[in-house]
């Protein structure tokens, strides 16, 4: 349904809106008001306060048809004070609407998205689950009430078709005119009401949506047929037409129910993950008894109870008990994993064994959840290029068949007035611009969704149609083609300097980057480093170099030390031949502003078993693999032989990576890199398309195009594969869309076809689209390896 009417209820929900306490729930703070230690009430406070404060909120659209649609509300929420960027897809019936809270609240906002004619619902409230359904359940009865008239209809129909001259007296045919229409009376007044509320609003606010021509095409047919029964000498009396207006009634309902299914089951996943958390959670109060209380009201150093089923509200530290848990969302891997006393856990993530309690260590946006979730509502509001192309032909088309239909009026009228309008309707029903607005985003929202399911979010839907064309693909070393994790194998000291010291002092800086090797020293340190003797203070990271810093000795028994820790290179000293291994040294700086060597710690990591399979599929899927490191060349070369890769090169800055990748570039090649996300920022924003690899990803800073939470390399495959297919299937939906019209529409023109095979015609274009798209929710493509869950051949050809 395209309106609803005002009520106090919804004006007053509208207006608890307006409260800071609740923007939270269905949106964020974006820069430059936010809070460095909240979310949350006391963020919303800060933000509405500030007048530099813009809050990003997303909201569920409910009477959306098409893509003119989407304009409309663009349009119309564009043109409030104080709303400064709108996206709204009409594949997914979302919008996000960034405004500052200075100039204007929600309530008013969304009062111009009803004033258009459509209703705005917070994305992630109970009453947008409440409304699909409800709108699910007016959509099924509307169907069902068309679908039993138009049996009746075709009944009373069937005689004058069969009937042989002189078998029907004009008594028994008006008879049956009359119960027709009758009949009809449901369908017009219930089932059609949809698009008759959806016209007039198109009318009042002086728009065109393809609601409009539908329901002139509905309108004249009733209009013509009535005035045939009522004056059959008339100049309409000849023929009517209710069994038309049934059918294309029934099949428009039945095509639009369906696409509302299926975009439930796709793009409506977005909502289930929105709906993860839990609305209320266990909360141990200062007289030890847990109270429940809202998710949203958590703050760090709370203590929650998480019952077994439920999902956890906020990420933190298991302080009772143990369990296990799916983490799923957060990796792509449906096995679940232990959660022991002391373990960390994620929000979203659900507990499958026994009740524990948790100590809050981050909850709203500082979760990975809430990063997780940003990404997907993000890529599901995007449009893509080709999306934005049909998008600006949606309303000049609707514009040019209301104006061929006019002319087959004036064309056909001096012959036949009655066939003169038929011919009209046939044309208003038969184009639709819906078929060629989907074809993109729904093909690559279904896409994005099937990537997250198995653990690769879409940061940028546009990446898909880059994939596509890629032709090289470059690997960074650590962390990619190797394992995520290191170890640090030997400990190499100078005189003087004592083993566990060394690890002590290396920790201190290790413990602010989340480079692999980094996470390694640390780990290896004795447990004191854990408790901070030595401070690190001002310190500086050189991306893919290593780290620097001052150290301060908390019991006063040393001064201040310059330290280094990184490559040799970074660190001043000599390179040193460490064979297999990759070395990180620790260095201080001396009187003489010359670095000295306190440790070499000899790091080991293992090529990913996958790796050799999936270099071998994408070049045998006609994409070249190279490798580019900061590592070692011995190092380098060892990784580059055991996954078979030809052309591999060591020893690179950031800067020399974005070199040799512009280098391809400039030969025309299409570049994708893979990196682990911590110090590949340069050359991932450089590449034409880019995927960051690894668990330890920061999602909120990365730059890819695509982000691996899963742990196999064959995800950067699969995506391969499955963009190559996503883009196939658009240029299908494209060519079936513009056939269709290049088809139909002079048909119905020339009289050559009737409105209820013109309604089925349009009924069916969008519905073949999404069901064409629907292929892709499928299990992902890949190749045939044992062990790793993959079995589909992979394609040899790229799109």
């Amino acid at each position: 349904m395209s309106t609803n009417s005002s009520t106090l209820p919804d004006m007053a929900a509208d207006v608890l809106l307006d409260d800071p306490q609740e923007w939270p729930a269905f949106g964020r703070l974006r820069g430059p008001a936010r809070l460095a230690g909240g979310e949350g009430g006391v963020a919303a406070t800060t933000g509405e306060r500030s007048e530099d404060a813009v809050w990003e909120s997303h909201v569920v659209l409910e009477g959306m048809h098409c893509a003119a649609c989407a304009l409309t509300i663009e349009d119309a929420l564009r043109a409030v004070p104080g709303v400064e960027q709108v996206d709204v897809s009409a594949a997914t019936h979302r919008a996000r609407v960034v405004w500052r809270p200075s100039r204007i609240r929600p309530s008013q906002w969304m009062a111009a998205v009803q004033k258009a004619g459509y209703r705005a619902l917070p994305a992630m409230d109970s009453q947008a689950r409440e409304q699909r359904q409800r709108e699910s359940r007016r959509a099924l009865w509307r169907w069902l009430v068309a679908g039993f008239c138009m049996m009746q209809v075709m009944m009373y129909a069937w005689p004058a078709y069969v009937a042989r001259p002189g078998d029907l007296s004009a008594e028994m045919e008006q008879l049956l005119r009359w119960a027709s229409w009758v009949l009809t009376l449901p369908v017009v007044f219930f089932a059609c009401g949809p698009f008759f509320t959806s016209a007039w609003q198109d009318v009042r606010q002086r728009r065109v949506s393809m609601d409009l021509p539908v329901a002139l095409g509905m309108g004249i047919t009733f209009v013509v047929s009535t005035a045939g029964t009522f004056d059959p000498a008339g100049i309409f009396g000849r023929e009517v037409y209710y069994d038309s207006l049934t059918m294309f009634v029934f099949f428009l309902l039945t095509g639009r129910w369906l696409e509302l299914r299926l975009r439930d089951r796709t793009a409506g996943a977005l909502e289930a993950v929105m709906n993860r958390l839990p609305d209320s959670v266990e909360r141990r109060g200062p007289d030890g008894t847990f109270t429940r209380v809202v998710t949203r009201r958590l703050v760090v150093g709370d203590t929650i109870r998480v019952l077994p089923g439920e999902a956890f509200p906020a990420d933190g530290c298991i302080t009772r008990g143990g369990t296990q848990a799916d983490e799923a969302l957060l990796t792509g891997e449906s096995t679940p994993v232990a959660r022991p006393l002391g373990s960390l856990v994620t929000a979203g993530s659900y507990n499958l064994q026994s009740a524990v309690e948790v100590r809050v260590q981050g909850v709203g946006g500082q979760t990975r959840f809430a990063q997780i979730l940003a990404l997907m509502e993000n890529a599901a509001l995007q449009k893509p290029r080709l999306a934005q192309l049909a998008d600006r032909i949606a309303r000049p088309f609707l514009v040019a068949v209301l104006l061929a239909a006019g002319l087959a009026v004036a064309w056909w009228w001096p012959s036949d007035p009655g066939h003169a309008l038929m011919v009209a309707v046939a044309v208003l029903i038969v184009t639709c611009p819906c078929a060629l607005s989907l074809a993109t985003p729904v093909a690559m929202l279904t896409a994005a969704g099937t990537l997250a399911r198995h653990g690769v979010l879409v940061r940028n839907l546009q990446g898909l149609e880059a994939l596509a064309a890629v032709d090289t693909l470059v690997f960074d070393k650590t962390g990619t083609l190797t394992r995520d994790g290191m170890a640090v194998q030997t400990v190499h000291c100078a005189p003087g300097q004592e083993r566990a010291e060394a690890l002590q002092l290396a920790a201190a800086l290790a413990r602010q980057s989340m480079h692999p090797a980094s996470r390694a020293i640390v780990a290896a340190a004795p447990p004191i480093a854990q408790g901070g003797r030595w401070n690190a203070v001002n310190l500086e990271e050189d991306a893919g170099m290593g780290l620097t810093a001052e150290i301060v000795d908390a019991t006063g028994a040393h001064p201040t030390r310059l330290l280094r820790l990184g490559s040799a290179r970074h660190a001043g000293v000599a390179l040193q031949d460490g064979g297999d291994a990759l070395q990180v040294v620790l260095s201080e700086q001396e009187g003489d502003g010359r670095f000295r060597e306190l440790a070499r710690f000899d790091m080991i990591e293992d090529v990913r078993p996958e790796a050799p399979v999936v270099v071998h599929a994408l070049q045998h899927a006609g994409v070249a693999v190279q490798i580019l490191s900061g590592d070692r060349f011995a190092a380098v070369r060892r990784v580059a032989r055991q996954a078979g890769v030809a052309r591999a090169q060591g020893e690179c800055t950031p800067q020399d990576k974005l070199t040799a990748l512009q280098r391809l570039q400039a030969q025309g090649h299409h570049v994708a890199m893979v990196g682990d996300g911590l110090n590949d920022g340069p050359v991932l924003a450089g590449a034409d398309v880019s995927f960051a690899f690894g668990r330890s990803v920061p999602l909120a800073q990365s730059r890819a195009d695509f982000v691996v939470l899963g742990g196999s390399l064959s995800l950067v495959l699969q995506t391969v594969v499955l963009a190559r297919r996503t883009l196939r299937v658009v240029r299908q939906n494209l060519w079936w869309a513009a056939g269709y019209n290049a088809l139909c529409v002079p048909l119905a023109l020339v009289g050559w076809m009737p409105a209820w095979l013109a309604g089925l015609g349009m009924a069916l274009s969008s519905l073949l689209v999404v069901l064409n798209a629907a292929r892709l929710s499928r299990a992902l493509p890949g190749v045939e390896v044992s062990g790793f869950g993959i079995s589909t051949p992979v394609e040899a050809q790229p799109a």
